[in-house]
């Protein structure tokens, strides 16, 4: 399987894999994903260049977002000065559930946050889903706090504020990575 950077044509795949998620979710009991992710959002994080593909052929498996841009309110002023890498909508097709493509991704990603210099990843979940906190913890990530006050970033009540990390680290995760090399980040500490 690759890895490669996400391109605009992705946006319509990127849409069905939330949607797909968001199905397989309610019916284990959650409202993660229920509301609709404007379009126009996600192309401009492609646009960004920070959501990558995992191809299988011409297949997507999965998707990942990976940033050195925090969600506004989550991480304190002191944790904004260490060098960090943020995974978000992290995703993988219901075909390929049960092969740990996401915990390869999650280290995929450690890989590509310590190549660009940062020291953490990290990630905040939906607070109410518990067994999405398991799979973290399960994947070496240390809860640090749930932020439950507050607005996200798209209007709405804060629902996804349970914070965790992981050290930044080299790591065999099995894919070909055909994603440009990862710039070098910048923090003044």
């Amino acid at each position: 399987m690759i890895v490669t950077q996400a391109e605009p044509h992705d946006v319509t795949k990127l849409l069905a894999f939330r949607e797909e998620a968001a199905v397989w979710l309610r019916s284990l009991g959650s409202d993660q994903w229920s509301r609709p992710y404007p379009a126009a959002k996600l192309l401009a994080t492609i646009e960004a260049g920070t959501v990558f593909m995992l191809r299988d052929g011409h297949a997507t498996a999965g998707t990942i977002t990976l940033t050195p841009d925090a969600e506004e309110g989550l991480w304190t002023d002191d944790e904004l000065t260490e060098p960090s890498m943020f995974v978000n909508k992290l995703t993988v097709a219901r075909e390929y559930a049960g092969q740990d493509l996401g915990g390869r991704l999650l280290d995929w990603a450690g890989d590509r946050a310590y190549r660009a210099g940062a020291q953490w990843l990290r990630l905040d979940a939906w607070t109410t889903n518990e067994a999405l906190q398991r799979y973290y913890l399960a994947h070496h990530f240390g809860h640090v706090r749930t932020v439950r006050e507050g607005v996200a970033v798209n209007g709405g009540p804060r629902v996804s504020g349970w914070l965790a990390q992981r050290r930044a680290r080299s790591a065999e995760h099995g894919f070909v990575d055909r994603a440009p090399n990862p710039e070098r980040l910048r923090f003044a500490a």
